[in-house]
């Protein structure tokens, strides 16, 4: 195992993906104002993928500054419908809202993350998986809501790996990168350099 892997994420679901794939780590998240970094982004009209690296690079980098012998990982991800980037619901309403503006569409998760190490970017991959929400009815929505609760307010508005499976009629892309990782690209970089066996 590597001698000290960190996630830079607060993320309980990438810490579930380390953890099930048998990686030994620990959580230090970034502290992180991500807003900022977004703006920038959009003001340079950078797309959303690689405004997702540049967030998972920021968070990895920052916790790497103070552990210096240490392997981080950083992750981001943007939902994006359109033009337009969504960013986590901060309560039910805004989260019920964000639902009604994605059903019946297609929207892309620009999902990204990366390895630092001693102020080095070692690795970084990006995946961009699509979802086709089925045009479900209001009263479907309330009762997914009522039955979530609280906890689609962590994941974005769904949680694909549990009842939010429903809202959907097509899937394209890997499984981990919905998730929030692209775990089978990080994996391989693990065995490459020797962090994990091969």
């Amino acid at each position: 195992m590597a001698r000290d892997l960190i996630l830079a994420s607060a993320s309980a679901v990438r810490a579930r993906l380390l953890a099930d794939a048998g990686l030994d780590f620990r959580v230090e998240p970034a502290e992180l104002d991500e807003g900022v970094l977004k703006k920038v982004c959009w003001a340079e009209q950078r797309d959303a993928a690689d405004c997702a690296l540049a967030l998972a690079e920021a968070k990895a980098r920052q916790v790497a500054a103070r552990r210096d012998r240490a392997l981080v990982i950083g992750a981001d991800q943007i939902l994006v419908s359109g033009e337009v980037w969504f960013d986590k619901p901060t309560d039910i309403a805004e989260a019920r809202a964000h639902l009604q503006a994605l059903r019946g569409g297609t929207h892309e998760l620009a999902t990204a993350a990366c390895a630092v190490r001693a102020g080095t970017r070692l690795w970084h991959a990006v995946s961009r998986p699509r979802l086709m929400m089925r045009d479900f009815t209001d009263a479907f929505l309330d009762d997914y809501i009522g039955a979530e609760g609280p906890d689609i307010l962590g994941s974005g508005t769904y949680r694909l790996e549990g009842r939010g499976v429903q809202l959907f009629e097509q899937i394209e892309g890997d499984h981990f990168a919905i998730l929030g990782l692209p775990l089978l690209e990080l994996l391989g970089f693990l065995r490459k350099t020797g962090e994990i066996r091969s």
